[in-house]
């Protein structure tokens, strides 16, 4: 790092931690470089990775030129950087049976907690003008979501009664609702939105099931968003189908949705349409499909490529994470749409796995 000096690795982690918190779109590249710096030196997986594809560190300059590392190490390998504070969590993805599932240790609950806060008002407004009914079967059947322990988070800091997580009764979801409607609380709540956020088939689950939804028109700042998923409970479906099924049986003009994974602790939102704005510690990069190191930032692509992602919110384990998902950029700058996935891209794997 060009300032480290003889600053140890705790220190060089701390000056950046304090770099993130206020960063901002114009030196957003300036600090991931720094924060690459740290992580190829003090990153052992990822240092293996870059030597592997002889990369000079100090020659890259700028983030294009920055190598991501393929998101199926975190099946196999401990993604750490330097010696970060005590594991909070340890977040791992869904996966079916005979599926290695991916592994993501949260060392910083604080910086996770505050910049995922932070995200989500800055598009949407504060969490204490929110009811949230979180409806995420598949999650909370286990304890270790990523999801889940940033949703409650947002329920804690809602400071409603209204808010819960709802395992499969969606009857109580239903009615919970229909009190929300019905509700003549004080000026104050009035103004609250309500937020139903939910995986994508117990949202189709709940819109297509025999309960009667019409009152959802009523519920003013209504927001529906899915987070993406069938997880084998459903048939795949295109977005725009999915979307187009909500926003008739629940009565609202768009269906929002969030972009995130075990992977990555930063977030992007879509108010509609698929188009993602990422958060301010994040941003997407497109790479060519048959070749993973042509890597092109926003205005220099204009088919679909492969999503990299520069996460600094993953300061701790890596923030240069190539996913298998495919997008396109959208019309304003840095947004995205997610096309969807690399075929087999759970069994593609990765010629440097051995690593």
């Amino acid at each position: 790092m060009e300032s480290s000096g003889n600053n140890s690795p705790k220190e060089i982690r701390e000056e950046l931690r304090r770099q993130i918190l206020a960063v901002t779109p114009a030196d957003f590249e300036e600090v991931a470089l720094r924060v690459f710096r740290y992580q190829a030196e003090y990153n052992p997986t990822y240092r293996a990775y870059l030597s592997h594809l002889n990369i000079k560190n100090d020659r890259l300059e700028r983030l294009a030129e920055v190598p991501h590392l393929p998101i199926q190490f975190f099946k196999h390998h401990t993604i750490r950087t330097g010696q970060p504070p005590r594991p909070a969590v340890k977040f791992e993805s869904s996966g079916t049976t005979g599926i290695t599932t991916s592994a993501h240790t949260l060392y910083d609950a604080s910086l996770y907690q505050f910049l995922s806060q932070r995200i989500f008002e800055q598009q949407y407004g504060p969490l204490d003008r929110f009811h949230i009914l979180a409806l995420l079967p598949s999650y909370l059947e286990r304890n270790n979501s990523s999801l889940v322990y940033m949703v409650q988070h947002f329920i804690g800091k809602t400071e409603s009664n209204s808010s819960d997580f709802y395992l499969h009764d969606i009857e109580k979801l239903t009615n919970q609702l229909q009190k929300l409607s019905d509700n003549e609380e004080a000026e104050t709540q009035k103004k609250r939105k309500t937020l139903v956020l939910g995986v994508t088939f117990a949202l189709l689950d709940w819109a297509e099931s025999d309960e009667d939804l019409s009152f959802l028109q009523d519920i003013p700042d209504l927001v529906i968003m899915e987070t993406g998923g069938m997880k084998g409970r459903r048939r795949e479906m295109l977005r725009e189908e999915v979307h187009d099924i909500l926003k008739q049986k629940l009565n609202v003009p768009a269906i929002h949705s969030e972009y995130g994974m075990t992977e990555l602790l930063s977030q992007a939102y879509s108010p509609g349409e698929g188009l993602f704005r990422p958060g301010t510690t994040m941003r997407v990069l497109l790479r060519d499909p048959n070749d993973p190191l042509d890597v092109r930032a926003y205005g220099q692509f204009e088919g679909t490529g492969g999503i990299n992602v520069v996460d600094l919110a993953n300061l701790d384990t890596c923030s240069f994470v190539e996913t298998q998902d495919l997008g396109r950029f959208g019309p304003e700058a840095e947004t995205f749409y997610v096309m969807g996935r690399f075929d087999n891209s759970d069994v593609r794997g990765c010629s440097l796995m051995v690593l």
